[in-house]
């Protein structure tokens, strides 16, 4: 397991997700931001662990707002066909969560975007990205989960969410699936337009089989990863489902270019 990355045993997530903060120093980066997004994994309406839980992104913000006296948004753009993210922020007690702890929340299905350009991108060399996710410090916060098409979905592929159906639905079908004809190189391209600043991972309980009707891990996995490299990370993450990171492209494909695996 790469250094710049940890992993922290989970007791709670008030107590776990600190831990595993402090662990990588995120105290001092986050006291230097002005603006800090929380990228949640809200695919769906679905329970955690398909979701993050609200428990988590409380212990992320508390401890954001223990050290940082940024501004902090919630982000996310769901990928359920037949719901808009409003819903699915209130579905998961988000909307409570913000008032709460005094948060903004964002749509990114619907916020304004810029047009950025990557020739080197084999599948997006242009890319709609919205604004927001340019201008601030961004902290993806994924669920450990196996996924059929990604064979894992951890920090990078949580910012799929960041895709604006508007151009990325195809079809009528789950907002984000311009991504799915070739899922690996996708998330790859979209993490050299906008790689995460600090990646969490909740593995508190886990899925090894599929990302949104397989089981639960038995017994979960119980771990909390964290790091400032998305890469490692993930990589991290991969080896707690069972996978060798180097078996899994996206993360093969991005060791060395985004970040070091190991």
């Amino acid at each position: 397991m790469s250094s710049a990355c940890h992993i922290e045993s989970f007791s709670s997530y008030a107590e776990s997700i600190p831990r595993a903060l402090d662990a990588v120093g995120a105290a001092e980066v986050l006291a230097r931001q002005e603006r800090v997004i929380v990228k949640p994994n809200l695919v769906n309406a679905s329970p955690p662990p398909i979701t993050l839980p609200v428990e988590a992104a409380e212990a992320l913000i508390g401890f954001i707002r223990s050290c940082s006296d940024a501004e902090i948004v919630i982000a996310e753009g769901t990928g359920e066909r037949h719901l808009e993210t409003d819903e699915i922020f209130r579905t998961h007690r988000y909307d409570t969560l913000a008032e709460r702890v005094g948060a903004e929340l964002v749509d990114l299905n619907h916020a304004p975007v810029a047009q950025l350009e990557n020739p080197g991108c084999d599948v997006f060399p242009t890319f709609m990205m919205p604004k927001l996710v340019m201008e601030g410090f961004l902290i993806s916060a994924a669920v450990l989960k196996a996924h059929s098409l990604a064979d894992v979905t951890l920090s990078m592929k949580n910012l799929i969410g960041c895709a604006p159906p508007a151009y990325y639905q195809q079809g009528g079908h789950w907002k984000k699936s311009a991504f799915h004809a070739r899922m690996h190189e996708a998330i790859f391209d979209l993490n050299r337009y906008r790689r995460p600043d600090l990646a969490l991972v909740d593995g508190a309980v886990g899925m090894a089989e599929h990302h949104l009707g397989g089981p639960a891990c038995d017994p979960p996995v119980g771990k909390i990863v964290a790091g400032f490299d998305p890469v490692a990370v993930d990589a991290a993450g991969a080896g707690l489902l069972g996978f060798d990171w180097r078996s899994v492209e996206h993360i093969s494909m991005a060791d060395g270019v985004l970040g070091q695996a190991d």
